[in-house]
Formats: C-alpha cells, structure tokens, sequence
C-alpha cells in the first residue's frame, strides 16, 4: 500500500467520523415493534417490550387475603416488594390455574401481571398493527388492549401495560399518583 493511499484512507477516515457528529441523532428501528407474544386464560395476546422491565417464570408469589380475585399476591424483586396481578383475570377471563409466568411492568409503582406461557419475542412491522383491536377492547375491563397485530399464526390484541396499570389503581380503588411513571 502506497503512502498517498494510506494518506487518502486517513482523510476519509477522519471525515467520515466528522460526518457522524454533524448528522441528526437516528432513532432505532421505528418500522418494527419488539413484542412478546403470551397467552393469559387460554388466549393469544402480545405485549410491547418496551412496555416492560423484565420476564420471569415460577416466580414465588406470596398469597394475599382480600376481596380482589385478580390479586395473586405479593413477590420479591431486587429488594422491592411488587404486587403481582393475574393478566387472565384483569382481561375478564376465567382463572383456571396459576399463572407460570410473570413480567415486571415498567415505570412505577412497580407491577407484576401473571400470565399462562410465554409463546415467544417477534418484530413485527408496524405497519401490521392496527391501533385499535375493535371488538376485543370494547369486550376487555377498561380497555386494556391497545391494537392488534398481525403475525404468523393469528392476530394478537395487543396488552396496553399502562392501561392495565390504571386498570390495576381503579381496582384497587385509589388514583395514580402525579409522579407515576409509564412505560410508552
């Protein structure tokens, strides 16, 4: 290799880095949408992922006394204590077994929701979502289902975790706090 090659490569090389600090900041992918696709109460549902912080199966659950069915009870996560509620149960569906499964909702107040199996991750276009899952979120408590997403296999309502979260405060039978955070 010449000098004046390695000469031109270096020129290149430090414009091109230039180049990458004078161009606007990208955004990641915003033509897909990382899902995880689960079933609560023998049905198909996905969740975004950005929506959580974390899935976990056989999780021990401590079991609370209390009026609200969908309440499984409390776990431990990292030193917090995280009431986990049954998926199956906010939807509206019978509750046949406990829940294998359970993903941390992300923002706060902390917030497990109990599902039955976890099918698997997809990327989904979003051009194959539909924002609103018709019949499936007028049928759903409160609307927790936010679109539905078309994927090999059957379409999917898609679970809105904010939505169940302020689902999870009505229940409970207090409003969010002004400083709660939630996931986009």
């Amino acid at each position: 290799m010449s000098a004046g090659s390695v000469s031109r490569r270096l020129h290149q090389l430090r414009e091109d880095f230039d180049q990458s600090f004078a161009e606007p900041a990208r955004s990641h992918d915003e033509e897909h949408l990382e899902l995880l696709t689960i079933r609560a109460g023998g049905r198909p549902y996905a969740i975004r992922l950005s929506q959580t912080s974390g899935v976990h199966p056989d999780r021990p659950v401590t079991p609370l006394p209390g009026p609200q069915p969908a309440l499984l009870g409390l776990a431990g996560f990292a030193g917090a204590v995280v009431p986990v509620y049954d998926l199956a149960a906010l939807l509206g569906h019978p509750v046949a077994n406990v829940p294998r499964w359970l993903v941390l909702a992300a923002g706060t107040p902390q917030l497990g929701l109990a599902f039955h199996s976890l099918d698997g991750h997809v990327r989904a276009a979003t051009a194959d979502i539909i924002r609103e899952s018709g019949a499936e979120a007028r049928g759903a408590r409160r609307g927790s289902l936010r679109g539905l997403v078309d994927l090999p296999g059957g379409s999917r309502p898609i679970i809105d975790i904010p939505a169940t979260r302020a689902l999870v405060h009505a229940l409970a039978g207090h409003a969010p706090a002004a400083d709660e955070e939630n996931a986009a």
